[in-house]
């Protein structure tokens, strides 16, 4: 009998972070037949939304409708589907858990720049902020999945320490998050910096088993840092449905690594993602004409340019990036 395949898990970040720097509005049902279409291709960790203030991130004012939506009530019944919600702080995880939300992230910069630009506070009280809600939700009963941005580089503060991350890291961990997801907020990493962190981590004794990989497209290297992370020993990793989303301090640059081109990846090298490609394909049409439409009706008196020099001014403003991973 041969040996069973390989097999990672892939993270769907995009109904969550591939969605919420889109400055035009998308509706909710919208975000609930994306969901759907996703889980439908075989994705089996989905992250939903993130329950924070309106204000902060206009695009997912509608966390409380769609959380209570009959479509999620019924996703969330089934035991072998993760459906993570980002909870901000301990208002926002009181709200999930009144929603029924079973699993929650929370997350840390390891730069000082991007943590107060991002979430008001220092690194130090950023670590205190996320432990607090995970020992809470846990206590609850409930996942908690970690975010540690900038693992990298920094917009502000330039390049990340190793030594930066591994704080983070194990802050995280032993506050119980069962993964840390490791961001490369800005989509600078190679395939020798990810080789490098993840050994450093390793070395430190951090579990390889309980990383996960968090690369954006930037440069076009996101699916190569994700191959090198395989090679290291991670088998989790986020990616968005059509590349959505994207670093708000670096605007014009690409967002997360596709979902499709991961899965089209590691499928081609007889590793078993669960997804089923055509399914996932037809996804990444049907959401790619959906913004495309909704862009079109909304911004139609636009010139290209009028509306190009908007989004830059929002997302330089932070304005739709705040949570960014």
């Amino acid at each position: 009998m041969p040996p069973p395949s390989p097999t990672v898990r892939i993270v769907e970040v995009g109904p969550r972070d591939g969605l919420q720097n889109v400055a035009t509005h998308i509706p909710t049902s919208t975000k609930l037949d994306l969901i759907r279409r996703l889980h439908h291709a075989g994705l089996q960790s989905i992250e939903l939304t993130s329950v924070v203030s309106p204000r902060k991130i206009p695009q997912l004012a509608d966390c409380r409708d769609l959380l209570q939506h009959s479509l999620i009530r019924s996703l969330a019944s089934d035991p072998h589907l993760r459906l993570p919600v980002l909870v901000p702080n301990l208002k926002g995880l009181e709200i999930a858990r009144s929603l029924g939300v079973k699993e929650v992230a929370v997350f840390i910069s390891a730069t000082e720049g991007f943590s107060r630009a991002n979430i008001n506070c220092t690194v130090g009280q950023g670590i205190e902020r996320a432990t607090e809600v995970a020992s809470h939700a846990i206590a609850a009963g409930l996942a908690v999945r970690g975010y540690v941005s900038c693992i990298f580089s920094d917009p502000f503060d330039g390049p990340t320490s190793p030594a930066a991350v591994l704080r983070c890291v194990r802050a995280l961990l032993d506050a119980g998050c069962y993964e840390v997801s490791l961001g490369d907020t800005l989509g600078v990493g190679s395939p020798a910096t990810v080789r490098g962190l993840i050994r450093y981590l390793t070395d430190a004794d951090v579990p390889v088993d309980r990383l996960a990989g968090h690369f954006h497209d930037t440069y076009g290297r996101g699916v190569a840092n994700v191959w090198e992370a395989y090679t290291c020993g991670v088998r989790v990793f986020d990616s968005s449905v059509a590349g959505l989303g994207g670093c708000p301090f670096a605007p014009g640059a690409k967002g997360n690594v596709a979902t499709e081109d991961v899965a089209y990846m590691f499928h081609n090298a007889g590793i078993d993602t669960g997804i089923d490609l055509p399914s996932l394909v037809n996804t990444v049409a049907w959401i790619s004409k959906q913004l495309a439409d909704i862009d079109s009706t909304q911004a139609a008196s636009e010139s290209d340019q009028d509306r190009s020099n908007e989004l830059f001014s929002e997302h330089a403003t932070g304005k739709y990036g705040a949570y960014g991973v």
